[in-house]
């Protein structure tokens, strides 16, 4: 299965506030953009990893502590309770 993790990451010394989002083989940086909401930022950073990644699948994405998770929704894999 896959899955992203986007995590906000607040402005430095050096560097502005970004977006990091992950998967188990790539790692992005999205500057923040503030025209737009916190979940919205996340959902772009995601969408654009999962684009980097060719990923065609939609995703559901969720909060879990200070992070956001993405999975995908149209996957053949099933799960099973």
């Amino acid at each position: 299965m896959k899955a992203i993790r986007t995590r906000y990451i607040g402005a430095s010394n050096v560097k502005s506030s970004r977006i990091q989002a992950k998967c188990e083989a790539r790692t992005i940086y999205l500057s923040y953009d503030h025209a737009l909401n916190g979940d919205e930022n996340h959902a772009v950073a995601a969408r654009a990893l999962r684009d980097k990644m060719e990923w065609k699948a939609a995703m559901i994405g969720g909060t879990y502590g200070r992070d956001m998770y993405w999975i995908f929704t149209d996957s053949a894999e099933q799960v099973s309770a």
